[in-house]
């Protein structure tokens, strides 16, 4: 079953309208570790929880991932 709103088109338009927002998201999340240090990792998985919607948290997700490796 496939939705729609799901196609690889729409998926590069979302993209492409929310990467910058991910961006900031994932700087503000990273800004925080050495604030919370051992309660940072606990911290940005309720914060991740709570973004929305979901393919936009996994955006930022990775984002986060590419910040901290770079």
């Amino acid at each position: 079953m496939t939705d729609a709103d799901d196609t690889p088109a729409t998926r590069a338009e979302f993209h492409r309208q929310h990467q910058a927002d991910a961006v900031a998201d994932a700087e503000r999340l990273l800004a925080r570790r050495d604030e919370l240090q051992g309660a940072w990792m606990n911290w940005v998985a309720a914060e991740l929880y709570r973004l929305g919607p979901p393919p936009y948290a996994v955006m930022v997700r990775r984002e986060l991932q590419r910040l901290s490796q770079a």
